[in-house]
């Protein structure tokens, strides 16, 4: 299996030449001053050695090791605390965490590209620094001044762990049903009794103490999700000078035995009348929460952009070296017995997939950051309201498109291995067993589709979408020369479907609201495509600029990637688009008892 190696190198061309970060960075009051280019390509360096040389070493033996539970006690694999402890004394767990508690404040077009190393290196790993940074940014925004002085410097250091504690063994999407229960008590905190299911780093021995973020009602809370408050329950109670006190009534049960993601601990939760405190208003909980989804959907997208990336490292080495029958066009290298895979037209349409979709989803992730920057950072009314609605928008759309795209793309990386590719020592099956589980949490795919149809499109009218589609069109509008066309042009046929795509199901959905959810996976996949799409045309213009010191070939390559996305990929719109058209009425023709 290849070693990963962190694309440093994409990353920055993403960063610099395409979106121009550093003028972003300057022009956020927020921002101004805390970072520049240098600083962030210094930070990228050093995220890239500790990915590469301390984390991805860990990822097989970590698979095959998996998290051990032994008696409500979790033990991580074999060298991930120490390797937390390099992580964590980086300051990477607090990377864009709040300085007035410890964070670094890095804005999260700079956290993404680390994301993404780190899941390329290792999705176990990764996954509990993930869940303790969004542990952080509910606590960061809705927590007292109490709580936050007293946990997140902590949590930022590393030193103690966060969780999101959420679905329970009969409540997972609809979490107005949850059963949990916080009881007031006299000292103003709550007694929280109930179990919680699928909780990653619900327990392990990476850190001191779990800070688990738990939604529960109170006895007279309204019904349904109008009744959900938010509660920090400590693992170790915390004592006034900051020191660890008595252990907290909350235990793992047990953990999960998973496709994949084996070395994550996945567990079991029971609280019995644990003491909690509330983070936000009582039946605000959901609103609490939903303030670090946007974050962590997100995040969860991005383990497919790593999965992919660490799956192509590995699938382009071994086709180059792997020999096996010649090129359809004679023998390109007639001193061996056969030529390399890569000269067969099959082995490059898998590569080329995998390379055009994985870079197309480093530059949408990239741009779903700028928007989350200037939504925070962002002093401007209009700026900040274009932010957000835009990240409304294209959240579930990141979450699952990427994830949908990292499985499709490993599968081609197994495939590129063929027999090699199904056996444990290559490393591919392991990526398409981790990335599979990214499909599924976080609100599965299916969910972010409905969301990205129902809410954040049918409901407004389509208004966040009008956002994103006036800003591509001016991209059209300004980038109309002859050298572009190539790339605008096919932009802007897409654009015009996705258009007429969003209209008709508006239009539909007002007399039958079957279309939303008929319409909403095809939906989002076009949307991925056409944003893609737009992803490309802005690397064109850029690869473009950069042509005249293109000593190895670099942006070049990235041209003709463009190109076979634009020619052999964005092409799957139409027949996408016609799923959507068909309306929802194959979907009933069939009553429960003929399935």
């Amino acid at each position: 299996m290849a070693d990963y190696k962190a694309p440093l190198r994409d990353i920055r061309f993403v960063l610099n030449d395409v979106f121009e970060a550093d003028k972003l960075w300057q022009s956020l009051p927020g921002l101004d001053g805390a970072i520049d280019a240098e600083t962030a390509d210094a930070m990228l360096e050093e995220a890239g050695k500790i990915t590469s040389q301390t984390i991805a070493p860990l990822n097989r033996s970590g698979d095959e090791e998996g998290a051990q539970w032994n008696d409500g006690v979790v033990t991580t694999p074999t060298g991930f605390k120490e390797a937390y402890n390099v992580y964590a004394e980086g300051g990477w767990v607090g990377l864009g965490g709040n300085p007035n508690y410890g964070g670094l404040g890095m804005p999260k077009t700079l956290g993404v590209q680390v994301e993404e190393m780190v899941y390329g290196a290792n999705n176990s790993f990764a996954l509990y620094a993930a869940l303790t940074a969004g542990c952080c940014l509910a606590l960061d925004a809705h927590g007292s001044e109490e709580l936050k002085n007293a946990y997140l410097p902590q949590l930022y250091s590393g030193t103690w762990a966060g969780t999101m504690c959420l679905t329970e063994p009969h409540a997972g999407t609809d979490l107005g049903i949850i059963r949990t229960r916080a009881v007031p008590q006299a000292d103003g905190s709550y007694a929280v009794t109930g179990t919680k299911i699928f909780i990653t780093g619900g327990e392990h021995d990476l850190t001191e103490n779990i800070i688990h973020l738990v939604l529960a009602k109170l006895p007279d809370a309204p019904a349904g999700p109008k009744g959900i408050s938010l509660f920090l329950v400590p693992k170790f109670m915390v004592n006034e000078d900051g020191s660890l006190g008595e252990r907290n009534a909350v235990a793992c049960g047990s953990i999960e035995h998973k496709m994949g993601i084996k070395g994550s601990a996945t567990c079991v939760m029971n609280f019995d009348g644990a003491k909690g405190y509330l983070i936000g208003e009582l039946n605000k909980g959901l609103n609490a929460m939903f303030t670090m989804m946007n974050y962590e959907r997100l995040s969860i997208g991005i383990q497919g952009i790593g999965c992919s990336e660490a799956s192509y490292q590995s699938a382009v080495d071994y086709a180059r070296d792997r020999v096996q029958s010649r090129a359809p066009s004679g023998a390109q290298q007639p001193e061996k017995a056969a030529d390399p895979i890569i000269v067969h037209p099959d082995v490059r349409r898998m590569l080329l997939t995998m390379k055009a979709m994985t870079e197309g989803s480093r530059a949408f992730s990239t741009y779903v950051a700028m928007q989350l920057d200037v939504s925070k950072f962002a002093e401007e009314p209009e700026s900040k309201k274009n932010a957000e609605d835009l990240v409304a928008l294209l959240t579930p759309v990141a979450k699952a498109f990427f994830t949908d795209v990292g499985l499709e793309n490993c599968v081609h990386g197994q495939q590129v291995f063929g027999g090699h590719g199904y056996v444990r020592e290559w490393g591919q099956e392991q990526l398409v067993r981790d990335v599979r589980i990214a499909q599924i949490y976080e609100g599965t795919n299916g969910i972010q589709a409905l969301d990205l149809m129902g809410r954040k499109t049918v409901a407004n009218g389509g208004a966040f979408f009008q956002v994103f589609a006036g800003e591509v069109r001016s991209f059209i509008e300004a980038n109309g020369s002859e050298e572009l066309a190539e790339f605008v042009k096919p932009l802007a046929a897409a654009l015009t479907n996705l258009e007429e795509l969003t209209a008709l199901v508006i239009d539909r959905s007002r007399t039958n609201p079957n279309e939303v959810g008929a319409a909403s996976v095809e939906y989002l996949h076009v949307f991925g495509y056409t944003a893609y799409a737009y992803m490309w045309a802005k690397m064109a213009k850029a690869a473009r600029a950069r042509l005249a010191d293109d000593a190895d070939g670099f942006h070049a390559a990235k041209l003709s990637t463009g190109r076979f996305f634009v020619k052999r990929l964005l092409p799957r719109i139409h027949s996408l688009s016609e799923s959507v058209r068909a309306g929802s009425e194959p979907l009933f023709e069939l009553d429960a008892a003929q399935f």
